[in-house]
């Protein structure tokens, strides 16, 4: 999945938040699966850095709402 900057995320309709965010955390739990199940990702920074994405998304959700 694509890692999405904040001019990127800005872009995206309110719809196309909630469905690239809800990609992204079902990759996540896939990532700490493997990690939980004693597994070693092929990319752990790449774990940070899904999570700095839906942090992001989250930001502008919320930047939206209040706007």
């Amino acid at each position: 999945m694509a890692i999405f900057r904040a001019k990127d995320v800005q872009q995206l309709s309110d719809v196309e938040l909630q469905e690239q965010m809800g990609k992204l955390r079902m990759e996540l739990v896939q990532h700490y699966g493997k990690v939980s199940a004693g597994g070693a990702t092929e990319n752990p920074g790449h774990i940070r850095e899904l999570r700095r994405t839906i942090a992001r998304m989250l930001t502008e959700q919320n930047r939206r709402r209040t706007a």
